[in-house]
């Protein structure tokens, strides 16, 4: 005799059904959720129309970012003392494979003093000394939009030069009006591509047309809000915006609000089926998820705060931006969602309704995938874990082969773009430092002693005391140096591109010859500011993540009333997250062939790998406390892994979709930071959560709940 019973729901009036609600508590419930929904529309529909206003409170200016006791920051605010204007300067070379009229780019120059936003002289033609090219210094009003100024210059220019000759604008300009170019996608391309394959990963998984329009609005309505949170924090000036964060805020919304959704569904699909009304399977729902829920969300929100601590504003910034983002993934999963299925009831899974639940014996397994890969782990969970240990262990090597060192800025964009290809030009006509010079600030009684001893030092290819009007100061032509508050400035072009490693080297041996002079010299530029940016980024890294994981083991310690199992559950994400970046640098350095990477692409793929990792075991080890409270540890931990594999797995693969779409913006920092996550999160969900985890907590048995009561069941 088949010892399964079916648990099948009593229709009205049948023996078993329990007396339905009072009319009252009904319409109290059915208000309560049409409120709840109707508030959510509200946010969607003011938050929506803000997302295009974001724009106006973003700044992509590496040097706003740094620290202000950075070396490159102090010297900034000095130069401002010395600045006769805001204008960004665009470095304008004209090249041809023949000796060039310069009489002829004379006439180009002298043509667009009436281009729309100039903000001074243009400065120029400088004729290369092999004839080929030519040079104009254009400085374009920094409180203007940069990228149209230059666009319309690369359009005259393109209808004014010479035949047979070509002309690059490059430059600080350039290069910001091509990284505002590239993050033009963010606002509606990235946004349509990361909701495109939820939306279809979810029809797939549910097979249904209600469902996962439900959880999509849900994410979109939890976005909606944190849009509106972010832009009065930046518009109040509490955080500096840039479009780095602003995307990551949409994917990592769109992903944490989906899998919190995911796993709320799956707990109302199971009290669907053990005969529950629409009201009882919600608030079933709800209890039997707020707990993961919470703890989830919790662990990346206090992991994305934790970046507070950093001396990158760039970096303290996504703290709060993304833990807003997470926190009202939370809210809308715990409160719309519950109230949307409430009103659809079982109509939401339509045209497959949740069947009736089989009960099993207590050593039976749930049939399906799920259920086979439970078992092949209970038959051999020390291999098992062993195995996929050192497997992990040998990808995670590959972390030595990662170049975080910083990324040349002519790379930040992927593809081919005028300003990097004028930098190549200007580089082999030109002093590849010229347009973008280091400059110090030095005491100006020191200042004609230091001026040679600099124009001298390896690397530099030319240098000048400024004069009042920002040109060189020549003292036989009356043009005397520019002297503020006792200091003057010293301007240094160098030989090398401003963000190559060879520049960096150079701003190191200038500094320290500078400081060995006069202690409180600055050197500051383009140059000064890459490299510091570097230098904190490599120190935030040594002292965030200490941060992070303690707060992290503190809510799992919290969750799971235990002090082993948060240590093993860390150990293993640790485990992951290393051979993730392991396997990034092989790809990156192998296949895509990519000069380096960010250095705070290994922070930022620690707080979310750490932080999203943890979450699906979480997840998986909420259920399997709660099943091992009634079957011991050793069974539970087995039921637990074949109830909750596919609501984790689908989760996972949600998430690493989102992040995987910030490929399509072609940023390298938003591409490496995608492909380690996704990546990351793939190996998490697949290997760590489904053999790693179960199987060393089926070979320990009721030891990993030390020192709880549980701890001493099998």
């Amino acid at each position: 005799m088949d010892n399964r019973v079916m648990a099948v729901g009593a229709g009205p009036g049948k023996p078993g059904k329990k007396p339905g609600p009072g009319t009252g508590k009904a319409v109290f419930r059915a208000v309560l959720a049409v409120v709840l929904v109707a508030i959510w529309l509200g946010v969607a529909g003011v938050g929506g129309p803000t997302f295009g206003k974001l724009g106006d409170v973003q700044t992509n200016d590496q040097a706003a970012f740094l620290p202000a006791t950075a070396e490159a920051t102090r010297a900034l605010e000095w130069q401002a003392k010395f600045r006769t204007s805001d204008a960004i300067p665009a470095v304008v070379v004209i090249a041809g494979e023949s000796a060039i009229d310069q009489d002829r780019i004379k006439e180009v120059a002298a043509s667009l003093k009436d281009l729309g936003g100039l903000d001074g002289e243009i400065v120029g033609p400088f004729a290369s000394e092999d004839g080929l090219a030519a040079q104009l210094l254009v400085p374009l009003d920094g409180n203007a939009e940069v990228d149209a100024a230059v666009d319309d210059l690369r359009t005259e220019l393109a209808e004014r030069i010479p035949e047979g000759t070509r002309a690059y604008v490059t430059g600080p300009a350039g290069f910001s009006a091509d990284l505002v170019e590239a993050f033009g996608g963010i606002d509606g391309v990235l946004l349509g591509v990361a909701l495109g394959a939820v939306f279809l990963i979810l029809l797939l998984v549910y097979r249904s047309v209600l469902l996962p329009v439900t959880v999509l609005f849900t994410a979109v309505a939890a976005l909606c809000a944190a849009i509106l949170a972010v832009y009065f924090m930046a518009k109040e000036g509490w955080i500096s915006l840039d479009g780095q964060s602003q995307g990551i805020l949409s994917i990592l919304v769109i992903g944490a609000a989906t899998d919190y959704s995911l796993l709320l569904v799956a707990r109302h699909k199971e009290a669907l089926s053990k005969g529950q009304d629409r009201w009882e399977a919600v608030v079933t729902a709800w209890k039997r998820s707020v707990e993961p829920i919470l703890a989830s969300g919790g662990t990346v929100t206090v992991g994305l705060l934790c970046l507070l601590f950093s001396d990158l504003n760039s970096n303290k910034a996504l703290g709060p931006i993304g833990a807003s983002g997470i926190v009202f993934s939370i809210i809308a999963a715990l409160t719309f969602l519950p109230a949307a299925l409430a009103l659809l009831g079982r109509k939401a899974y339509w045209p497959f309704m949740p069947k009736p639940e089989v009960r099993l014996d207590a050593e039976e397994l749930p049939a399906g995938l799920w259920g086979r890969v439970a078992g092949f782990v209970g038959r051999h969970p020390r291999p098992i874990w062993v195995l996929t240990a050192l497997v992990l262990a040998a990808g995670a090597l590959g972390m030595t082969q990662l170049k975080a060192s910083g990324v040349p800025q002519s790379e930040l964009v992927l593809g081919q773009t005028d300003s990097r290809d004028g930098q190549l030009v200007l580089g082999e006509h030109f002093p590849g430092g010229t347009g973008s010079p280091l400059f110090a600030i030095v005491d100006e009684s020191r200042a004609a002693d230091l001026l040679p001893r600099i124009e001298d030092a390896g690397g530099v290819a030319s240098a000048y005391l400024q004069a009042a009007d920002g040109g060189p100061a020549l003292v036989q032509a009356g043009r005397e140096p520019q002297v503020v508050e006792g200091r003057s400035l010293i301007s240094i072009t160098l030989d090398d591109a401003a963000d190559s490693d060879a520049a960096k080297a150079t701003l190191l041996d200038l500094r320290e010859m500078l400081h060995g002079q006069d202690p409180e010299s600055l050197v500051g530029g383009t140059t000064a500011t890459l490299s510091d940016t570097a230098t904190t980024a490599q120190a935030d890294l040594v002292k965030i993540i200490p941060l992070i994981l303690g707060a992290i083991l503190l809510i799992l310690m919290l969750l799971l009333r235990s002090i082993l199992a948060p240590v093993l559950l860390v150990a293993t994400t640790l485990l992951s997250y290393g051979t993730a970046m392991g396997v990034s640098a092989w790809v990156f350095n192998g296949i895509f062939n990519f000069v380096g990477a960010d250095p705070s692409v290994p922070l930022f793929g620690f707080v979310f790998l750490v932080a999203l990792g943890v979450d699906y075991n979480i997840f998986l080890m909420t259920r399997v406390r709660e099943e091992s409270l009634e079957h011991g540890t050793r069974a539970g931990v087995l039921r637990g892994l074949a109830v909750t594999g596919g609501v984790i797995t689908s989760a996972g693969v949600v998430l690493a979709a989102t992040f995987a779409a910030l490929g399509i913006i072609p940023i390298m920092f938003l591409l490496q930071l995608g492909f380690i996550v996704a990546f990351g999160v793939l190996l998490d969900t697949l290997v760590v959560r489904s053999l790693l985890v179960p199987a060393l907590v089926h070979d320990l048995g009721g030891k990993v709940w030390w020192p709880s009561k549980l701890g001493r069941t099998r």
